[in-house]
């Protein structure tokens, strides 16, 4: 059931799925593209790559699981759950084979999509996406103040990142719980000390269109992990953004890749 949100400035849209009343949001028409926002973030995140998408495709952006004005019931975050949340949404919203672009986090969940439902899409760009907890991504988290699962040093991320703090205040606003912040920074420090354990045969189970999309100064997900990802994956492009972190790619250069990367997947299909 959707219920158009009228209360937001946003113009936003809810819907249930898997147990959700999950926020999203669309503008544009033509084939369905679904972007998978990052964590710490919500869907606001893709507000500067709308005007290059828009004219192409119909864009919709939902928050995940216990992200920006999506609830989470169930408490607690992992990828599989969150894929589950974005496949049931897309059966919800009435979508066929949408196109998904899914960065960071949201990669990892578009990487899960393409692994354990193979076909319901009609391609993938994972962007900034890992398949292993590395020596690199725990000095990452180690380093921002996320010391093991379930353990955060919150004094040190207000000290050394006190944006961050800032961003999941405004981001995420719980009127019944003004500190879920911190219930969020706990969930996190689960969910990426989580080893994702993917086997080659996880890969080979892929069978849409998929761009792998990297950084090649990302602080927290190394190249090699990316041509890996490129090597298993049958039907897998690969692009290198040169001049890009995780938090800052080369956003102009970023857009153009993934705009040909889906319309060449378009046009073919149509053929």
């Amino acid at each position: 059931m959707v219920q158009k949100n009228t209360s937001s400035p946003r113009q936003g849209h809810y819907v249930e799925a898997n147990g959700l009343n999950m926020y999203y949001q669309e503008c544009g028409s033509g084939t369905p593209l679904v972007l998978l926002h990052g964590g710490t973030v919500s869907s606001n995140m893709w507000e500067p790559f709308l005007p290059s998408l828009v004219p192409h495709f119909r864009v919709i952006t939902p928050d995940s699981r216990g992200h920006g004005k999506t609830n989470n019931p169930k408490g607690g975050l992992n990828y599989q759950w969150m894929a589950d949340d974005i496949v049931a949404f897309i059966h919800a919203v009435n979508l066929t084979k949408p196109l998904i672009f899914g960065y960071s986090d949201g990669g990892q969940i578009a990487l899960e999509i393409g692994m354990r439902h193979p076909g319901l899409t009609g391609a993938i760009v994972l962007g900034a996406t890992t398949y292993k907890l590395s020596e690199t991504s725990m000095n990452f988290f180690k380093a921002l103040g996320f010391e093991k699962s379930g353990v955060v040093n919150i004094e040190k991320i207000q000290r050394d990142n006190p944006e961050l703090i800032t961003l999941l205040q405004t981001e995420h606003i719980r009127a019944d719980d003004p500190d879920y912040w911190r219930t969020l920074l706990k969930q996190y420090s689960v969910l990426w000390w989580t080893p994702l354990g993917y086997t080659a045969d996880d890969f080979h189970k892929i069978v849409e269109p998929t761009l792998i999309l990297q950084n090649d100064r990302d602080e927290f997900v190394e190249l090699e992990q990316a041509v890996e990802m490129y090597r298993c994956i049958p039907n897998a492009e690969l692009a290198i953004l040169p001049n890009s972190m995780h938090s800052s790619p080369n956003l102009k250069l970023l857009l153009n890749t993934v705009i040909d990367f889906f319309l060449r997947h378009l046009q073919q299909k149509k053929g």
